[in-house]
């Protein structure tokens, strides 16, 4: 054992293990599983597989095969004994001749078992990218009494994949969970803060198995807000004992179009937050706000909930997780430091974008064109992307003063200041990233494919005139 936990050192050489690295692959190698690792080490569940995790997909990229907590002697022995192998029988090379080892083909799924990329990457998938230390800040967070929690990032970024983990973490730690997407509302119900408040109660209570009764609760005099407040504290927190309840909620930004709601509802959550400060039913609630952008309304510093808590904002992939993925899709580009060197222009293409890179390797996967191809092709109707992109373009042509404001981006090299507003929007499609309300193209993909429709568009109306 000695000898083979040796042979991860070299392994790892460049990125050497933490002692809790060095805890997990050594429990492990034992058969031990997570749940009884963190029993005996004090750290929670979640975490250690999160460890695990890392640490498995690691050793897949320094060894080029794919390696698992359940394949881990298989593979490590297998790797000794290449060593040992290659040691007996290694031949002084002729002068000026040319090493041709070769790395093993990682072969971790068919083209038929990967999934087109849609949606939020599922619990188990071994396609999921940690992002440290973003996993393990919002599992501890989860745990504080009365948190709040905010993820923030644009579109398609992950930050659904991320709270389903987090949620995954807090069932494991038997909270009561309470999800609710504000796609799902309809558009009669932010009509009035009272009936916005009010469809907010009843699907709380329905997701927490108890008998909606509002009307008990509900004074038209005290106000919307008090009366949900109450209904939350002397009803919703006191039914469900001592078990705390993450109230997740997600695609909040559809909130900020809705002034009305927003100025009010924003506030509330706050101040139900700082309540937990000083009364212990408050403390039950633990709360997580998703959104694709800063609020863009005007809000009170002392209001808004955005200034509290603690807040993740989700990064792009870095070249070395754009690597670290290719392996996990089995691709050639993945077979060693010299292949995996032919990604970085798609890493500059797409800007780590986590969507687009799982695009990229979706279509490599199917063996119907090369890197090379997909990259030439990116920008273009045809290319793999057509469709996405043709989706952002609608989006602004449905609203003339955003289509401008790309307009203005895309113009120049330097960052441009622009209408916070549209500063914003821009960057919860994804399209800009903001240094206060200075705004650059996100990715290069972005800046070829709206030269080109901008370029046609000003070529049309200078013909028409």
């Amino acid at each position: 054992m000695d000898k083979l936990l040796q042979s991860v050192k070299k392994i790892l050489q460049d990125k050497p293990l933490d002692s809790i690295q060095w805890f997990v692959l050594n429990q492990s190698w034992l058969g031990k599983t997570y749940s009884e690792m963190a029993e005996g080490s004090g750290y929670c569940n979640n975490y250690i597989k999160e460890v695990g995790s890392e640490l498995w997909q690691d050793l897949s990229v320094a060894l080029g095969k794919r390696v698992t907590k359940k394949n881990l002697h298989l593979a490590l022995e297998k790797h000794l004994q290449d060593e040992i192998d290659a040691h007996e029988n290694q031949i002084p090379l002729e002068f000026g001749e040319e090493s041709s080892l070769e790395m093993p083909s990682p072969d971790f799924f068919s083209a038929s078992q990967i999934e087109f990329p849609s949606g939020p990457v599922a619990l188990g998938s071994p396609l999921y990218i940690n992002r440290p230390p973003l996993e393990e800040l919002v599992c501890n967070e989860i745990l504080h009494p009365g948190c709040l929690i905010r993820i923030k990032a644009p579109r398609k970024m992950g930050k659904s994949s991320l709270l389903n983990r987090m949620i995954a973490y807090a069932r494991e730690q038997h909270y009561q969970i309470v999800y609710l997407d504000f796609q799902e509302a309809d558009q009669e119900v932010f009509a009035s803060l009272d009936k916005f408040l009010r469809w907010f109660c009843v699907n709380v209570s329905r997701q927490l198995n108890l008998l909606p009764c509002l009307d008990d609760f509900w004074d038209i005099e005290m106000g919307s807000k008090v009366s949900c407040k109450i209904y939350f504290e002397a009803y919703l927190l006191q039914y469900i004992h001592n078990s705390p309840v993450v109230l997740a909620l997600n695609e909040v930004h559809r909130i900020f179009e809705h002034p009305n709601i927003a100025q009010d509802f924003l506030p509330m959550l706050r101040f139900w937050h700082e309540q937990a400060k000083q009364d212990q039913t408050w403390q039950k609630l633990r709360m997580v706000v998703v959104h694709t952008t800063e609020i863009y309304i005007p809000l009170k510093l002392n209001q808004s909930p955005f200034n509290v808590g603690i807040t993740i904002t989700l990064p792009p992939f870095t070249l070395k997780q754009v690597e670290n993925l290719a392996l996990l899709y089995g691709l050639d580009c993945a077979e060693d430091s010299e292949e995996a060197k032919r990604l970085a222009p798609l890493q500059a293409m797409v800007g780590g974008h986590p969507y687009l890179v799982n695009l990229a390797f979706y279509h490599l996967c199917q063996g119907d064109m090369t890197l090379e191809m997909l990259l030439e092709t990116a920008s273009t109707p045809v290319g793999i992307y057509g469709q996405h992109l043709r989706e952002l373009l609608t989006l602004l042509q449905a609203e003339p003063e955003l289509m401008s404001a790309m307009e203005q981006v895309i113009a120049t090299d330097e960052e441009v200041e622009l209408n916070a507003i549209a500063a914003y929007k821009l960057e919860s499609m994804g399209l800009v990233q903001l240094n206060g309300n200075q705004a650059s193209a996100m990715c290069e993909l972005y800046c070829l494919y709206f030269s080109q429709q901008f370029g046609k568009q000003n070529n049309a109306n200078a013909s028409s005139t």
